[in-house]
């Protein structure tokens, strides 16, 4: 924004200094001046439309193009099949795990065990018949855990765990009534789905919607805009009108400090 704000200045001061020019002599207007007066115009022009679109909505407050919101890295390639072959190499593989335990009815023990089997099982025979076949028995690599990324891990989802349950203290507090209810609405709805779904399609369900969502508003982020911009205000607009006939006649209890 202060970039535009600089370049539109600049341009403005330019024009004004050519008029000055223009109006001080009687003689004709050279091309030259002609094609600098036209170039501050654009500069001008551009320079407002540049500042008018910063200021429109965005969705959830968005400033970043939606790439930097999903870290930039692989991982936002693979969401928004920047990187189409690991897109659809990860989408099939959740895909597939999700049709053995849902449809075909697998429990991940038995699928695990009977993995674990499968693989003991073929490397036993391979390390045994590499004797009589001539051949040398399967380089079986050591596989090691390392120690750092779990314990980052485990820092992480214990910063987000303690965020959470802050968070939940606050809205217990009955400080924020907007807060509360939205949270209960969020919760009902919550185990209206759970009735409808189990756990393991609703994860499916928001691994879809990650694959298709976010790419499907980066390809049209001006138009869902305008959308969600529209939505804001009428959600705004009831809530208003519930706040006015219903929240504001809730009685509150206020809070008197002790003094020692």
């Amino acid at each position: 924004m202060a970039e535009h704000t600089e370049e539109v200045k600049a341009a403005e001061s330019l024009m004004d200094k050519i008029a000055d020019k223009i109006h001080g002599h009687d003689s004709p207007v050279s091309p030259a001046v002609e094609s600098l007066h036209e170039k501050a115009e654009k500069a001008v022009s551009s320079g407002h439309a540049a500042s008018l679109k910063a200021k429109a909505y965005s969705l959830f407050g968005r400033e970043k193009p939606v790439h930097n919101v999903f870290g930039g890295g692989k991982a936002a390639d693979v969401f928004l099949w920047r990187d189409k072959k690991g897109s659809a190499s990860v989408l099939i593989a959740i895909t597939i795990i999700w049709v053995f335990f849902e449809l075909l009815g697998y429990h991940l023990l038995t699928l695990l065990a009977h993995c674990l089997i499968l693989v003991l099982a073929m490397l036993f025979l391979w390390s045994n018949a590499s004797t009589f076949i001539n051949k040398s028995p399967p380089r079986i690599p050591q596989v090691k855990i390392p120690e750092k990324p779990v314990l980052q891990i485990a820092s992480a989802i214990t910063i987000e765990i303690n965020r959470a349950f802050v968070i939940l203290r606050e809205i217990a507090s009955g400080k924020d009534l907007k807060q509360f209810l939205s949270v209960i609405a969020g919760l009902w709805v919550l185990s209206i789905l759970g009735k409808w779904y189990n756990f393991l399609t609703l994860v499916y369900i928001v691994v879809v919607l990650l694959f298709t969502l976010p790419v499907f508003y980066e390809k049209y982020d001006d138009q869902v805009d305008a959308f969600a911009e529209k939505a804001m205000i009428e959600i705004k607009k009831q809530y208003a009108v519930f706040d006015a006939k219903v929240l504001s006649k809730v009685p509150k209890g206020q809070m008197k400090d002790k003094k020692t």
